[in-house]
């Protein structure tokens, strides 16, 4: 198993952020081919201070090969081209595998 973990940083609007992300981004990477689950997390401090990020997204994918076949996929490179449309406080992007 693979997990494209994306980390997105602070918006400037939340709430804004919060309904493209469920009613835009999330049907466009749930489209990209590969895909078998995304968890989506909103992020809390442990002590009541700001986490470091907003919001993490987990997609599982079956294979390395099934990723970045995903990710070079229309689909694929459409929800890439989205983020500019909301993710104003950044996303950094990284893979975790077994």
């Amino acid at each position: 198993m693979h997990v494209l973990t994306v980390a997105y940083g602070h918006p400037s609007d939340p709430a804004a952020f919060d309904r493209y992300y469920e009613t835009v981004h999330q049907p466009l990477a749930a489209a990209v081919p590969g895909v078998r689950a995304i968890r989506v997390l909103h992020c809390a401090g442990l002590d009541g201070t700001p986490a470091p990020y907003h919001l993490v997204a987990e997609l599982t994918f079956d294979s390395a090969d099934a990723v970045q076949a995903g990710l070079a996929s229309p689909q694929g490179q459409a929800a890439a081209g989205d983020l500019a449309n909301f993710a104003d406080g950044g996303a950094t992007l990284f893979l975790q595998h077994d």
